[in-house]
This record gives structure tokens, C-alpha cells and sequence, in this order.
């Protein structure tokens, strides 16, 4: 796989050797087992794969490098590079303003643009609509698009399927900037509506079974259709792609029951299936398919609680969170600044969407054992640095130290 330039303030030399190794000894990937580091008073378990994706290592180097070639010129990102806040803070650091906020709301006017200044699209991708805007103003936004190749991928299987006049089932957080792009292309040609859940699924498959009034779809799904969208016959002919963050499985479950749902309707067998149902299942990101398989082998220890590192806005890091509170305490923190000598924790509720205190959250148990893992655009250099704020409150500082020089030395490859 490439190997990009990024920051090395990112990067993190234990758990560069550990990946390396794991890599090494498991190039099939088969293996989805955590990695022990046992230093005695504290196990921690890592999870197999963690950190930062190829999109967004891609998405990373592209923004640093344009930010080094075009010295003197205005450079603004359309909105967040990825869903970090360190990340975001270094590129705004370096100068780099952005031009509207996660959920589309413009912060700087596209008029205050001009020919000279560089915009970087963000690895989510973005609309049509705006990539028009841009490129009217005489803005390429094709020389510095870090748009993640998985995202384009869905994207293509969407062109692909549209020309043999499948409508499209997206299924997303509407909000979200990856959505809001991948429903832009997929609207441009061919009838698209988004769905948020298994349960938005269902209410929408009751317009195929006729459970319902034709006429409540528009309210129902009022801002998720595309323009034109016939109800009677644009469920007809369906493909299901994906905001490639959202929980793998969720989006192959919500594939397989509408593949269920049209064989029942039109009395379909595995044979001819495609006469009404689009096989997309090769749209499932690698990484986040990845990232969740090894939070479910995670899993599988016995541990006293879970932290997961990323940032609140992250999409793939909340699902993650998901999966780890559906067994344990987790604690979902964007670094290590949330971890107080005090023994407590601030952390993220997702529920809430509200930051909270946890005191005395390090017990005294002995070896006291945590789960630890990370969304896909967290640097490894936040979790080592979690890891070690920790270790250090449990009085364990010698014994990583011990460990990082006997594995950087032994197995960074």
C-alpha cells in the first residue's frame, strides 16, 4: 500500500512497530485479535486495526503539500479536512480558513472567493452543485481534491447501476458532508432517497409492499428525495450504496431487506434477482469494515471499561463507541487533555451529544485491563498519548517505557 508524508507529530513510533509487525505477520488480514500490552499493574488490549485510513493519510498529505507549494495565496478548505480537531486546528494554524461549517453552513462566502485563491476539497467528497459554484468563480477543484477513493468508489457503483435504470437507496446520516455528496452524484442521474436506519428502511419499504399512501412519502421523507422522485415507480428498479462510514453491518442489513422485499414482491428467486435488485455490496469500505471487526474481536476480552479516541463529530469513531458501550463502560475521548491526575475523565455521550465527568474512573483493580481503540481520522500520536497518561496515573511509567524500547527495537520493521 502507498506510504504518504504526513506530519510526524502524528505519527507514534510504538504503535507504528506494533502495526508492522501485525502487518507482517498477518499480510491476509485474517487475524482480528488485539495486541497486549501487558506492563503488569495495567493490560491494555489495542485493537488489530485503529487510526488513520488510507483516504485520510491521503487526505492529509494532499493539504499539507498545497499548503507548502502556493506560499502568499488564500487557501481555504470547503469544510473540515476529516473529522479530527487536532488535525483541523494544525491545517487552520498553517493559515488555512474554512468556508463552511460540518453541516453546510457557509462561514465565508463563495463571493469573497477569487481565481487566485486555492480551495481543498475535504476527504467526504462534496456536491455538485458546489463544485459548480467553485469552479464559476475560475477555482479548479480538481488540483487539490482529497476526496477518499472509497467515496468515489460508491460513487462510480452508483453511475454504474443508474445506467441500468436501478433508482437509488442511500444509506447515510442525511447531515452529513459524505451524504450530502454521495447523494448529490447519485441524484444527478438517477431517482435517489436517503435513509438514516433500519428503521427509516422499513417505514420506506412499506411504500413498495403498499402499506402505505404514496402521498406520505414526500412529507416522510420530505429533504431526502431527489427532485422529481415518482414514488409509484421510482421503487421499482433499487440499488443500496453507502455513506462509508456508517456500521457495515447495518448497511448490508439494510441491503438485504430490501433485496428480501422485492424477491416477496415480484416473486423473485437468487437466480433473477438483478431484474429488480442491484448487487452493491463491494461499495463496503475496506477500513471501516476493517476498524468495526476489530472492535467486535476487541470485544471478546474481558475488561473493567473501553476508551475510544476521535473526534465528537467523527461518524465511523461514534460507531465504534456504539459497538464497545453495547458490552461495557466506554469512555469516548478526543485526547489525551480530557484524563486528569484527579483519576477522572471527561467524555463524550453520544446520546446527549454532550461532554461529562466520570471521577475515580481508574480502579484499583490489579492488573486493571482496557480496551482501547480509535476512529479512523485519529492520529496514532493521540492514542500512545492516551496510553501513557494512563500508565503514568496507575504508576506503571516504567514498565511502557521498558515495553516501547523492547518493541520499537524488536519488531519496527
Amino acid at each position: 500500500m502507498k506510504q504518504f508524508t504526513i506530519p510526524f507529530t502524528y505519527r507514534s513510533p510504538l504503535i507504528t512497530a506494533i502495526k508492522n509487525k501485525r502487518r507482517a505477520d498477518d499480510k491476509m488480514k485474517k487475524d482480528f485479535a488485539p495486541t497486549l500490552l501487558d506492563l503488569g499493574c495495567i493490560q491494555i488490549y489495542l485493537a488489530r486495526h485503529f487510526g488513520f485510513c488510507y483516504g485520510v493519510e491521503n487526505a492529509i498529505e494532499i493539504a499539507f503539500k498545497t499548503i507548502d507549494e502556493n506560499p502568499g495565496k488564500r487557501i481555504f478548505l470547503l469544510s473540515e479536512m476529516i473529522h479530527n480537531p487536532q488535525v483541523n486546528a494544525d491545517l487552520q494554524e498553517r493559515g488555512v480558513k474554512f468556508l463552511q461549517d460540518t453541516k453546510g453552513k457557509m462561514l465565508i462566502p463563495f463571493e469573497e472567493l477569487t481565481a487566485d485563491d486555492v480551495v481543498i476539497i475535504p476527504a467526504f467528497g462534496t456536491t455538485l452543485l458546489i463544485e459548480e459554484k467553485i469552479n464559476a468563480i475560475g477555482i479548479s477543484t480538481k488540483k487539490y481534491n482529497t476526496t477518499c477513493p472509497f467515496v468515489e468508489k460508491v460513487w462510480n457503483r452508483g453511475d454504474q447501476i443508474a445506467k441500468k435504470n436501478y433508482s437509488i437507496i442511500v444509506h447515510g446520516k442525511p447531515t452529513h458532508e459524505e451524504t450530502r455528496a454521495t447523494f448529490s452524484h447519485a441524484a444527478n442521474v438517477t431517482p435517489t432517497v436517503i435513509v438514516n436506519n433500519m428503521a427509516e428502511a422499513v417505514e420506506l419499504g412499506k411504500y413498495i409492499t403498499g402499506e402505505k399512501e404514496n402521498s406520505q412519502f414526500y412529507t416522510e421523507f420530505a429533504g431526502r428525495y431527489s427532485a422529481g422522485y415518482d414514488i409509484e415507480n421510482d421503487l421499482q428498479r433499487i440499488g443500496v450504496i453507502n455513506q462509508t462510514t456508517m456500521l457495515a453491518s447495518d448497511t448490508q442489513a439494510i441491503a438485504d431487506y430490501f433485496k428480501e422485499l422485492m424477491k416477496e414482491k415480484y416473486q423473485l428467486t437468487e437466480n433473477n434477482i438483478g431484474d429488480r435488485f442491484a448487487d452493491t455490496r463491494d461499495t463496503l469500505c475496506y477500513a471501516t469494515l476493517d476498524n468495526q471487526s476489530a472492535v467486535y474481536a476487541l470485544l471478546e476480552q474481558e475488561a473493567d471499561f473501553a476508551i475510544v479516541v476521535g473526534g465528537y463529530n467523527s461518524s465511523n469513531t461514534s460507531h465504534l463507541v456504539d459497538l464497545c458501550e453495547e458490552k461495557l463502560t466506554t469512555y469516548f475521548i478526543n485526547g489525551a487533555d480530557k484524563i486528569f491526575d484527579e483519576n477522572k475523565i471527561f467524555h463524550y455521550n453520544l446520546h446527549t451529544s454532550t461532554e461529562v465527568e466520570t471521577t475515580n474512573f481508574l480502579t484499583e483493580k490489579k492488573p486493571l485491563k482496557i480496551l482501547i481503540s480509535s476512529g479512523a481520522s485519529c492520529p496514532d500520536a493521540m492514542v500512545e498519548a492516551v496510553i501513557e497518561k494512563i500508565v503514568a496515573m496507575k504508576g506503571c511509567l516504567n514498565e511502557l517505557n521498558k515495553f516501547k524500547e523492547t518493541t520499537i527495537n524488536n519488531i519496527n520493521i
